[in-house]
């Protein structure tokens, strides 16, 4: 979009954000007793909250401008948690991920597609260089590693041979060709020259000819001018005007990093600017305030003060310490309770001890009263009123059309590099005024002497006899190992041990499938069927994608450090997990029997363990993935010494998770296909949310708008005729599952088929009697599930 749009498109949902704002004031603030209203009223929040990051994701997708790029993030970020924070709220209210949503659809006129979670752009797209060269790393040393297969080289027939040759023989006489008739012209060309040379020309004629060739160099420098604006005004290039050849190649990516460059000159050029004008007046006036701190402190207590270490903050803690007046009352308080503590310890000695009272009868508790329900406090309101009051302050009024370069603010800048420019001379003044104190110690006040030096040292020597270091274990010495080696020694070792896998690149949006709308009806009447397939894409990303993306999010939103993925083979989860990776950029670590082996016993785990968590919080997002997760809580005997080490993990998952912490954007993700065979205690715990994946139902299978037969034949090459019913499919697939039926497509739609396609179409029986041969899901199975 053009800048002006996206300026427009911002305006308007900053717009409908204030609205939103205002209306929680008035009634989430409020307490209410009906569950049915309360419902009502998030589900509205959600689903207005949900339009409204779509639209600041469309914004800010197309923005050129930083700090405009910065402010719509920031209102993203906190439109992200706020629909988290009220997700939560819902679902502790009915005590189920899934709600219905059609009535509060139908109230807002809106489409089921409406509550589908939008991903926002800037996801990979602000990392992208980074991860393509993770990729790219990554692959090599699989590739060295000798775990990639590498393509194999075909030999030719004797047919395809002969077409290569024809072809390389057509282009060298046709390149032959060229030569020769440039030849020609050429020779042509000076021919006519010379003729022309001999007619003598008018003055008129020459004056024509130098305004032709004079009008047409001037015509060319103005189309380049002009060419030179629009890609700049495209984003195309970002300042100086770049060769004509050069300015079709730029990427986007390209843009972002110059466009990123440039601004951190710009910040840098700043900073020494509003150092060097305002610099020494902020240095006189911070020693000011410590020097009158130093006076008024000897001035009241007697003595100058300890200067702060660098530690607690230097000089900034000594001035937002409390005024030296308080200090001296605050001292004067604590001799007087000391002493009035004293005389009633020498009162207590001199006096009888008393006969001990009576037990008085218990307190009659005071009856709970009720309130009803309460939204509870947020940490993203405040953030989005934040950034409201500052987008009408900076941003409300401004002027975007002449705005045409899409240039830095420099008063923007300056306010933000005021903070640093004076923590830098804050550090300065700190090193001046600490020698200057000691000075005047030494001087006036004596108090650093040759006795005070050594009851310093005895007292240093004391402090470190009694700290003791700790003896070195096996443990231990694991974790000093793992403490020397560097992150790119760890992350080849896990990716040599298929500890460190490659992502597939699958969106969420390929995990297609319809809402059910019988499954709403039932919902509504208080039943709590399997979630559709939007369901489950929806609770994917708000547990997974929406908290890996963003930083801001992931510390400030409800917490979700693990999921379980819980279905029948072949519904997609192992796709689910790959889409987590692919849309947030994530690192995929996979834990199973076979790669945990060679870290055999407890302390081969927990350095297995440490390294996956030391390499995923240095290149965060990062999911580890543990497939089959209900082999390691199994109710029965362990087969072998792999399955038996992989049992070990048990104990040592809810230590793992109790070492995430907020800032670590790590998630651990199960999928598990017979979860009922493991033990439930400790196999919920482990997992905070269950997501259970259903089968595709009929409308996914055969729908208006698409089929999943459909989809997989047109992928793998097929042609629909009339002798193909996919409605027949579509009805005798009932029961299998998306893995079935794309087994059963790949089945059928060989390179043989796929060659015999002209003069033989495809036929609905050969597709069936391929999927005769799998058994279904069984509705044992599936009520076992639910």
């Amino acid at each position: 979009f053009p800048t002006s749009t996206c300026c427009q498109i911002w305006a308007d949902t900053q717009r409908e954000l204030d609205a939103m704002l205002q209306r929680e004031r008035e009634e989430f603030l409020q307490p209410q007793e009906d569950p049915e209203q309360v419902m009502k009223m998030l589900a509205t929040a959600y689903v207005q909250y949900l339009a409204i990051l779509r639209k600041l994701d469309e914004a800010h997708a197309p923005l050129i401008h930083q700090q405009k790029r910065a402010a719509v993030r920031a209102a993203l970020d906190g439109v992200m948690g706020r629909i988290l924070e009220i997700k939560g709220e819902m679902v502790a209210l009915e005590k189920s991920e899934c709600h219905s949503m059609a009535d509060i659809l139908l109230e807002l006129q809106r489409v089921p597609e409406d509550i589908e979670i939008p991903i926002p752009k800037y996801f990979i797209k602000e990392n992208l260089g980074i991860l393509q060269y993770r990729e790219k790393y990554l692959h090599e040393i699989l590739l060295n590693a000798g775990l990639l297969e590498q393509e194999v080289v075909t030999a030719m027939t004797l047919a395809e041979a002969v077409r290569v040759i024809q072809v390389a023989e057509r282009a060298r006489q046709g390149r032959a060709r060229a030569a020769f008739m440039r030849r020609i012209y050429l020779e042509e060309k000076r021919q006519s020259r010379k003729q022309e040379e001999k007619v003598t020309k008018s003055p008129d004629d020459a004056a024509t000819c130098i305004q032709k060739v004079w009008r047409g160099h001037r015509q060319r420098k103005e189309t380049e001018r002009l060419r030179e604006e629009e890609m700049i005004f495209l984003g195309m290039v970002s300042g100086a005007s770049l060769p004509p050849e050069l300015e079709v190649m730029i990427s986007l990516q390209k843009v972002n990093v110059l466009e990123g460059v440039a601004q951190e000159r710009a910040n840098y050029s700043f900073r020494h600017e509003l150092k060097a004008a305002e610099g020494p007046h902020i240095k006189e006036t911070f020693q000011g305030e410590i020097t009158q701190c130093f006076l008024e402190c000897r001035h009241i207590t007697g003595r100058f003060p300890d200067y702060p270490p660098a530690k607690a903050g230097g000089s900034k803690a000594l001035i937002s310490e409390k005024h030296p007046q308080e200090i001296a009352e605050d001292l004067a308080a604590k001799k007087a309770k000391a002493e009035a503590e004293k005389n009633e310890k020498d009162k207590k000695v001199k006096e009888p001890k008393e006969p001990a009272p009576e037990k008085k009868p218990a307190k009659v508790e005071k009856e709970v009263v009720v309130e009803g329900w309460k939204m509870g406090p947020s940490n993203f309101l405040l953030m989005l009123e934040e950034g409201s009051s500052q987008y009408q302050v900076f941003w409300e009024n401004r002027d975007n059309k002449s705005d045409f370069l899409q240039d830095h603010d420099p008063e923007l800048i300056k306010a933000g590099e005021r903070q640093e420019v004076e923590e830098e001379i804050r550090v300065q003044v700190d090193e001046v005024m600490e020698e200057k104190l000691l000075r005047v110690k030494e001087v006036v006040d004596a108090e650093i002497g040759p006795g005070q030096v050594k009851e310093v040292k005895e007292k240093e020597k004391k402090g470190k006899k009694r700290h003791r270091k700790p003896r070195k274990g096996g443990h231990e010495n694991l974790m000093m190992s793992l403490a020397c080696r560097s992150i790119d020694s760890l992350f080849q070792q896990l990716a040599e041990e298929r500890l460190l896998i490659q992502v597939k690149n699958v969106n969420l949006s390929d995990y297609m499938g319809y809402n059910d709308c019988v499954r709403s009806l039932l919902r509504e009447t208080g039943a709590m069927p399997m979630p559709t397939i939007p369901e489950v894409r929806q609770l994917v990303a708000l547990y997974g994608i929406l908290p890996l993306g963003s930083q801001t999010v992931h510390e400030n939103a409800p917490l979700v450090k693990s999921l379980l993925l819980a279905g029948p083979a072949g519904v997609g989860k192992k796709m689910l997990v790959h889409a987590i990776c692919t849309e947030t950029g994530a690192n995929l670590f996979s834990l199973t029997p076979s790669n945990t082996v060679k870290y055999s016993g407890k302390e081969g785990l927990i350095m297995m363990l440490h390294m996956i968590l030391k390499v995923g919080k240095e290149l965060q997002p990062s999911v580890v993935w543990i497939g089959d997760a209900e082999r390691i809580y199994s109710k029965g005997a362990t087969k072998g010494e792999a399955e038996s080490n992989f049992k070990r993990l048990a104990r040592l998952l809810p230590q793992f998770l109790r070492a995430l912490k907020p800032k670590d954007r790590v998630l651990l993700v199960g999928t598990t296909r017979r979860p009922f065979d493991a033990n439930p205690g400790p196999f919920c715990k482990v997992y905070q949310k269950i997501i259970v994946v259903p089968k595709p139902d009929y409308l996914t299978r055969f729908g208006k708008c698409f089929t999943l037969w459909k989809h997989y034949i047109l992928q793998c090459g097929g042609t629909l005729t009339k002798l193909l019913n996919l409605n027949c499919l579509a009805h005798l697939s009932d029961g299998f599952t998306q893995g079935h039926v794309v087994e059963v497509v790949h089945t059928v739609l060989t390179e043989l088929r796929l060659l015999q396609m002209a003069r033989k179409p495809l036929r609905t029986a050969e597709f069936v009697t391929s999927l005769a041969r799998h058994d279904p899901v069984y509705n044992e199975e599936e009520e076992a599930f639910q």
